[in-house]
């Protein structure tokens, strides 16, 4: 089950996600009601987390009704759709309280950037943060270049990780039954950024730019929907790519993470309460655009896409002062 968020005639709505299409949930529930009989009252809500597992109020019923769905004939299907062209598709957490990013979580990523991964026994995950309320972008808004430091902009595709209940000291072993649901993010990174480039160096001087390139505003494009946990059997099987203008970028598989998805909300867990709706992207695979020198510029379109859960596409611009 995919379920999304979206804007149409002035009325944000939730509704089951299609890839071109979009269901509203409130649609759906009254044909189910009239053409089966039997009454089937979906509160109503902008919380996706609502209709996701293990803890939404109505997941049960959003379940049923998805499955409903799928079992129409074409026609009747058409009735209730909506193409995406016709709706503004929105981020599907509007206001997550911690957005969790991994650093060097793919071997073959370390190593195009010129370092050498450890083995999992041997170190831990390498965790930053981004602020939600001005990284956060919706699919199909664009991605801006900040004058500050325009021309080292780059590119990372991500599985995103949403929690659905309060976690706190769990084991790997029980970490994905807390887990609502995936999504797709752009962990939107600018390699270039040095601030005060007259300044005296001090020693954590690199660290610190690195993590001053992460959260430019617009630097984190998420959606287009959330997929519910019962539908991915294991999310280290999840093929990854990004195209730049229709140029493959990175081709991969959650496979190649070095901490899988379970391990990451065990580590983080242990000292941080992760709650309903915190996100976690889990890292990048290779083909990042600085390994090559080749960074995004205004024009060019990013298709990051996550199978089965679905693409997330953000054209790219140059910022302006009406933006600040």
């Amino acid at each position: 089950m995919r379920v999304c968020r979206f804007r149409f005639d002035d009325l944000i709505l939730t509704g089951f996600y299609g890839d071109d299409v979009v269901i509203p949930l409130d649609q759906a529930a009254e044909m189910y009601s009239r053409e089966t009989g039997c009454e089937l009252l979906l509160p109503s809500t902008e919380d996706l987390l609502d209709l996701l597992p293990p803890a939404g109020e109505s997941y049960a019923l959003a379940r049923e009704l998805d499955a409903w769905i799928e079992g129409l004939d074409v026609m009747d299907r058409d009735e209730l759709t909506i193409p995406c062209d016709e709706v503004r598709l929105l981020v599907p957490l509007p206001n997550p309280s911690k957005l969790l990013f991994l650093a060097g979580n793919y071997a073959k990523h370390v190593a195009e950037r010129g370092g050498t991964a450890a083995e999992r026994e041997e170190t831990f995950p390498y965790v930053f943060m981004k602020p939600p309320s001005t990284t956060l972008t919706h699919p199909g808004d664009p991605i801006e270049i900040p004058t500050a430091s325009p021309d080292q902009i780059d590119w990372e595709c991500e599985l995103g990780v949403v929690i659905g209940r309060r976690c706190r000291d769990v084991t790997e072993a029980e970490a994905l039954d807390y887990v609502a649901g995936y999504t797709v993010v752009n962990d939107i990174s600018d390699r270039g950024f040095r601030p005060n480039p007259g300044r005296k160096t001090r020693d954590r001087d690199k660290f610190f730019d690195w993590q001053h390139g992460k959260w430019h505003d617009t630097f984190c494009p998420m959606g287009p929907c959330i997929l519910s946990a019962d539908a991915v059997d294991d999310p280290q099987d999840l093929p990854i790519k990004l195209t730049v203008n229709g140029q493959i970028k990175q081709e991969a598989t959650t496979a190649e993470m070095v901490f899988p998805v379970a391990a990451v909300i065990a580590f983080l867990s242990q000292f941080v309460t992760l709650e309903p709706g915190d996100v976690i992207a889990t890292g990048t695979p290779s083909g990042v655009g600085s390994a090559t020198g080749t960074y995004l510029k205004p024009g060019d379109l990013v298709r990051a896409t996550i199978a089965p859960i679905g693409t997330l596409e953000n054209p790219v611009e140059a910022e302006t002062e009406e933006d600040y």
